[in-house]
């Protein structure tokens, strides 16, 4: 076994591979930017080094320097993660060249599979059926039109190396794949190094279920079992879980053994996944291999107990697997959810800054429920912006797939993040939705369920009613609180506070009065409803833990003017209590409008200004392209709402703007 081991990553992944090289007694060593000097994965190891300016392609993309690493520190092994270097057969070489063992597959399985278009190329020879396509390199935009035209659209325009929804288009019509071809060939290259590009036929209503398999050095090689990952925007996956509620006994054993005839075909000998896109008959075709650990590995690992990073190390040392494809057993649902610094009411734009709030819900077993949280962040750290926007991974488990959204929906209630905006409304949301619920997936979910994007839904009925009692008991227990202020002058009566409230959520009127009994508070509400609330919270505290009517919940809680800002179940909302009068005077007060900023271009996030695409006192045309914006490794093009005149550009290629700066001015 390694005594010593680098992780050529950063992040929650790092940290990861981390925490299971400790419980293995081996040493590790970190490697970071400037960017992230001060990071978690850097706290966490034994040693770190230095490896260059915090964009990835001078740093984490160097293979140089992370070879210079491992001579520093005498590492004698390195594991890459995933992203970055984790699929380069070039680096897996340039270790082996210097006698340092690389924790994955060996550099025929990375050259074979790794890379997209050479593993469908090898699938097709080794019989498994695979997606329509043109698998040759592509040379320009009018080359990608031909080829897209033969195929038939919709097709998907995809980066060879790609990866984690990076350097990938669909395209449904001729005048889309230009513009599609020129953004994955440069997200291609700033992320990857690599901008080859294919095309291949893009399946409707498709489900995304992948096959995790796990060999060694000796030619065992074994599944164990699906992930279904469909719930993705912009190709990248937000939601996957284990097992797929599409797969039935039968096409699971036939998925798994045709992933393990494909690895073995390789001779793969690490942790890898087998991509499949499915149709909703359960048919099923192959998608690509990735040679890596993935993402959403958690999921897999709960439900087998199995520790995959501790496979693939002991793998990399030539031990040979512990268990046989007999020996693996699936438990129970595991569900996870990618927490992202991006802000889903603006179009999932990216977000940065301090996280001046970070607490997650308590990791471990509760009753029948398992909560797990991977980070790479801690409180007071910064979300930067040259990497993925990624916070954290939230997976819950339990015995039933029901259960297990259950337990999450509450665990995404009890995650307080502040400092940046993030996407923890928007997947509580998803949590509740009655198809999801219900397992009718497919990777159009999101754009057909939330075709306008996401806006804050406006809470109503039960849920109001339960937002207004966490609001109305609040407020009861600050009053309280004044009580106890000391210093106050002597009155011959004590203050008492008024027992009747208001409280107005969203749209919504709320009168009640408020009652304090051995067993919590009552709030007996105008229409008659009685609804009992119990809590230990303390002011100040970001989550407010409670039993609403003998149900156990959770909700954001942050401090506004007459009241307080919720969130809970996927709403979000302010409530604003009242006493009688307040309310009276309230409801004669002037409505306040928003600004016009129509006619300005803003920076909808802070990012880099790749290109601007028009000049002072062009016409442009509704949806015409008027500029580029690359943040966190996807480039974002902002287009016209209207028919418009180009006023005065105030932003060049090349500069960096904060949120909500002026790009450019129409000047009608």
């Amino acid at each position: 076994m390694f005594g010593k081991i680098l992780i050529a990553n950063r992040g929650e992944i790092a940290c990861r591979i981390i925490k299971t090289a400790r419980r293995l007694g081996i040493a590790t060593v970190a490697v970071y930017s400037d960017a992230d000097r001060d990071a978690r994965h850097v706290e966490m190891a034994d040693e770190a080094v230095h490896i260059g300016p915090a964009p990835a392609a001078q740093s984490y993309l160097m293979i140089d320097n992370i070879l210079e690493a491992c001579r520093k520190t005498g590492a004698e092994a390195v594991h890459p993660g995933y992203g970055f270097l984790s699929e380069r057969a070039a680096f897996a070489e340039a270790l082996a060249t210097e006698n340092i063992a690389f924790i994955g597959p060996n550099v025929g399985a990375i050259a074979a599979m790794g890379d997209k278009i050479e593993s469908k190329r090898f699938a097709r020879a080794a019989g498994v059926s695979t997606v329509p396509g043109n698998l040759e390199i592509i040379k320009d935009g009018a080359d990608a039109a031909r080829i897209a035209a033969d195929i038939g659209f919709p097709v998907m325009i995809k980066a060879s190396a790609g990866g984690g929804g990076k350097g990938m288009r669909i395209a449904r019509s001729a005048g889309e794949v230009e513009e599609g071809f020129a953004r994955a060939k440069s997200e291609a290259k700033s992320s990857f190094g690599d901008d080859r590009i294919f095309i291949e036929k893009f399946i409707e209503n498709p489900r995304h279920v992948e096959i995790q398999i796990i060999g060694d050095k000796h030619g065992h090689v074994i599944h164990l079992g699906e992930r279904e990952c469909s719930i993705q925007r912009r190709n990248q996956k937000i939601i996957e879980e284990a097992p797929s509620p599409l797969l039935d006994a039968a096409t699971r054993e036939l998925m798994g053994a045709q992933a393990v005839a494909l690895a073995q075909a390789v001779g793969y000998d690490s942790a890898g996944t087998v991509e499949f896109v499915a149709g909703q008959d359960r048919s099923f075709y192959f998608l690509e291999m990735n040679t890596r650990l993935q993402v959403e590995h958690p999921v897999t690992e709960l439900i087998t107990g199995l520790d995959l990073v501790e496979l693939m190390i002991r793998s990399a040392a030539g031990e040979p697997l512990p268990l046989a494809q007999e020996d693996v057993r699936l438990s129970g649902w595991a569900v996870e959810s990618r927490v992202y610094a991006e802000d889903p009411t603006r179009g999932f734009l990216p977000s940065i800054g301090r996280l001046t709030t970070y607490r997650p819900p308590a990791e471990g077993k509760f009753g029948e429920l398992t909560i797990r949280n991977d980070t790479g962040v801690a409180e007071g750290g910064e979300i930067a912006i040259h990497y993925d926007p990624m916070i954290a991974k939230l997976v819950t488990h339990a015995p039933t797939r029901s259960e297990a959204i259950h337990g999450h929906s509450a665990a995404l209630d009890a995650f307080a993040l502040d400092g940046i905006r993030h996407n923890i409304p928007f997947l509580s949301s998803l949590m509740s939705h009655p198809r999801w619920r219900e397992g009718r997936l497919s990777t159009g979910f999101i754009a057909e369920e939330y075709p306008e994007g996401f806006a804050n839904p406006a809470p109503a009925g039960a849920i109001a009613l339960r937002l207004a009692a966490i609001a109305g008991a609040i407020d009861h227990q600050l009053n309280q609180r004044k009580r106890r202020i000391s210093g106050q002058m002597p009155v011959a009566k004590a203050v008492t506070f008024e027992r009747r409230r208001h409280v107005v959520v969203g749209a919504e009127d709320f009168a009640f009065e408020i009652d304090e009994t051995p067993k919590g508070l009552n709030l007996a509400f105008e229409d008659g409803r009685l609804v009992s609330v119990l809590s230990l919270w303390k002011p100040g505290e970001p989550v407010w833990r409670g039993v609403v009517d003998g149900e156990r919940i959770a909700a954001q809680v942050r401090p506004i003017l007459n009241g307080v800002l919720l969130a809970h179940g996927g709403f979000f909302a302010e409530a604003r209590v009242y006493t009688q009068r307040e309310a009276e005077l309230v409801r004669l007060m002037p409505e306040k409008r928003a600004a016009d900023s129509g006619k300005h271009l803003l920076c909808p996030m802070p990012g880099l200004i790749r290109e601007v695409l028009v000049s002072e006192g062009q016409a442009v045309k509704a949806g015409e392209a008027l500029a580029i914006v690359e943040a966190m490794k996807m480039e974002n093009i902002l287009r016209a709402e209207r028919d418009a005149t180009i006023g005065k550009v105030y932003a060049a290629a090349g500069q960096s703007l904060a949120v909500d700066a002026v790009i450019m001015d129409f000047a009608a």
